[in-house]
């Protein structure tokens, strides 16, 4: 039978569809039943050609560009993925795999003029890495805690964002933020491989992470290798930095506030200032402990009030607010978010280079179908807020570049462009709205509306 196949189980009511997941759900079970196990037999789950087949999906799902060697998905689809997910398996099985370096390339930081490393691997490491991803992801998911949210399965940003409303809500408003300077490129690769060993001691699997670890990458022609970081960009590296800062999260006492960390950026919820200053130096401190530092331009402690400063976290500005109180309705304090400054700037600088005089000779047609995939991509994420005002803003700013696009491309006034968009036009050329879409956060509810019975914390 083969692995794509149906197989009926043993009760034979049940048929498994997916041997991937259900290799993943089997491995977490056994990690989660016994906390103290180490995995000694894994190096064969990652060659096999399901899982393998499964880590190219997602790959070629995420469309990346080529590394050093200029091999792109669409070459690799016409040299035979079937054939070099069979070479990769010989590679992998044999102990002869190894990785090439890592392209490295600086991306700018949304609203900023600083720039971001990104290492980019080839397309058969990535593969490697994303096999090796699934079948390390479930044994140490099986350790996670509530706290963490980042880059995990079946969390999201929406999730964290939630802790926030709630812990406000009951008074916590006294607010630690920071992030880890520099994190994926300052862990410290024994300190990285000593917890990982505290739940696998297969030697085959530790020895393909230090080399994908000791990879390097290549920048301006010369390939750069370090005793730290794991590169920002390599698909496995999420987990791998989970794992490690996950020392911080099991330290972590709860009187000493609610600890909520997103990848390297954390936020801890207080009763007060000094409670605040404490976890402040707790913080510091579990870092140090781990090679690692807050980043102390990003790193401060906030008391929201009602008319003060906010804070921003995870895309989002974050205020407290007092509701007007219409109709006979009592008023409430409560913690409200929408579109941080630095997300609306990113917003209209990607309308801009959208609708830009080089793409003067694309249709219309090709243009709104752009601006539109951005908005409700955009919108998807920022309607879960008090976020109506920021959202018309961004469409308003999309309606005007389009009619400043139709005004170029025809040669014509600026009016003309604004009379096509907003009178000629019966849909606007079929630009989205994004009016009635926003979803406001209440108090222990789930994001999406659904009720968190009893205010506890969603696993």
């Amino acid at each position: 039978m083969s692995a794509g196949q149906a197989s009926p189980s043993a009760s034979g009511s049940r048929v498994v569809r997916d041997p991937v997941r259900a290799l993943q759900h089997a491995l977490y079970r056994a990690a989660k039943a016994d906390p103290g196990r180490r995995f000694h037999a894994l190096t064969d789950k990652v060659y096999r050609r399901d899982v393998l087949w499964r880590g190219w999906t997602e790959v070629r799902k995420n469309n990346g560009a080529p590394g050093i060697d200029k091999t792109t998905l669409a070459e690799v689809e016409e040299y035979g993925v079937n054939r070099l997910l069979g070479e990769l398996a010989d590679e992998l099985r044999e102990g002869r795999y190894r990785p090439l370096p890592a392209r490295r390339v600086f991306i700018p930081k949304p609203g900023t003029t600083e720039q971001r490393p990104l290492s980019i691997p080839s397309v058969r490491d990535r593969i490697v890495q994303a096999a090796l991803k699934i079948v390390l992801e479930p044994v140490f998911e099986a350790d996670m805690l509530d706290c963490s949210f980042g880059f995990r399965p079946r969390r999201s940003s929406h999730d964290a964002l939630q802790v926030l409303v709630d812990e406000s809500f009951r008074g916590r408003r006294w607010v630690v933020e920071t992030d880890i300077a520099d994190c994926f490129s300052a862990i410290p690769h024994e300190k990285l491989m000593h917890a990982v060993e505290e739940r696998v001691c297969d030697q085959t699997i530790l020895k393909l992470l230090r080399v994908i670890l000791r990879a390097g990458v290549m920048e301006d022609g010369q390939v750069r290798r370090t005793e730290s970081g794991t590169p920002q960009g390599g698909v496995v590296s999420p987990v791998l930095c989970n794992v490690y800062l996950h020392r911080i999260d099991r330290a972590w006492d709860e009187a000493e506030g609610t600890l909520v960390r997103y990848a390297d950026d954390a936020i801890v919820m207080c009763w007060s200032r000094s409670q605040a200053e404490r976890a402040l130096a707790r913080l510091v401190e579990l870092l140090a402990e781990l090679g690692l530092e807050p980043k102390m331009a990003k790193t401060r402690i906030v008391h929201l009030r009602v008319g003060d400063e906010g804070l921003d976290f995870l895309g989002f500005h974050h205020r407290l607010v007092r509701s007007p109180g219409l109709n006979g309705k009592r008023p409430v304090t409560f913690l409200a978010r929408w579109p941080a400054d630095r997300a609306m700037q990113h917003a209209r600088d990607r309308i801009r280079e959208l609708t830009r005089r080089s793409r003067l000779l694309l249709p219309v047609e090709a243009i709104v179908a752009d601006l539109n995939r951005f908005l409700r991509g955009w919108s998807a994420y920022f309607r879960f807020g008090n976020s109506a005002k920021q959202l018309g803003k961004i469409r308003n700013y999309a309606r005007m570049r389009l009619a400043l696009f139709l005004a170029k491309r025809y040669r014509r006034s600026r009016g003309f462009g604004w009379s096509v968009v907003a009178f000629q036009s019966s849909n606007q050329l079929g630009l989205v709205t994004l009016s009635g879409i926003v979803v406001a956060p209440r108090p222990f509810r789930d994001w999406r509306g659904r009720p968190n019975a009893g205010g506890e914390r969603r696993r």
